[in-house]
């Protein structure tokens, strides 16, 4: 057993992400504020092929010196689009024909195993600020919440890795799961 070099991972160029089909999923980032959370986020879209992230609010943006510290290039690869207001990217989401989900512990939020994806449908996921989660007011505009079961002290996951577990759980039963 040795580790694959580069080449052997055989990975597409940028032009060719750029053009190949993606998962139909967005990435909504609300009021995130570590440049590294944001880069994480770049990264783990362009690695799942994610189809575009918006960030909103006070979220950073590329370029930025500490989101490549994460992002590793990623910021050139993955398609983004900045919002002033978090509910104005919501609204236009839903123009487009998106479900949009809220990750945050609401007192209906659904746990994350037990959602099934419909693979006709595209899916909008909000994350949250550090501190504060998602805005209550972008809550209230969303289709519904996704939690991730927990089972230690702390509240929450960082959101980096939240963004890995959501995202790869959502892609891996609409591409992967036989329905």
């Amino acid at each position: 057993m040795h580790k694959l070099s580069m080449d052997q991972l055989n990975r597409v160029d940028v032009n060719t992400f750029k053009s190949q089909e993606k998962s139909p999923i967005v990435i909504v980032m609300d009021n995130v504020r570590s440049m590294h959370n944001v880069g994480s986020a770049f990264r783990t879209a362009d690695a799942l092929a994610v189809e575009r992230i918006l960030l909103c609010g006070i979220t950073g943006q590329p370029p930025h010196r500490e989101i490549e510290k994460t992002a590793l290039g990623a910021t050139e690869s993955v398609t983004w689009e900045y919002y002033k207001d978090t509910l104005d990217a919501i609204n236009q989401l839903k123009a487009e024909g998106y479900q949009v989900y809220a990750i945050e512990q609401t007192d209906h939020s659904i746990s994350l195993e037990t959602f099934e994806p419909l693979s006709d449908k595209k899916y909008a996921l909000v994350f949250g600020n550090e501190v504060h989660g998602v805005e209550e007011d972008v809550i209230q505009h969303a289709d519904g919440t996704l939690e991730i079961p927990q089972f230690g002290t702390k509240h929450s996951f960082n959101v980096s890795v939240t963004i890995g577990i959501v995202l790869w759980d959502l892609i891996n039963k609409l591409r992967f799961v036989k329905k």
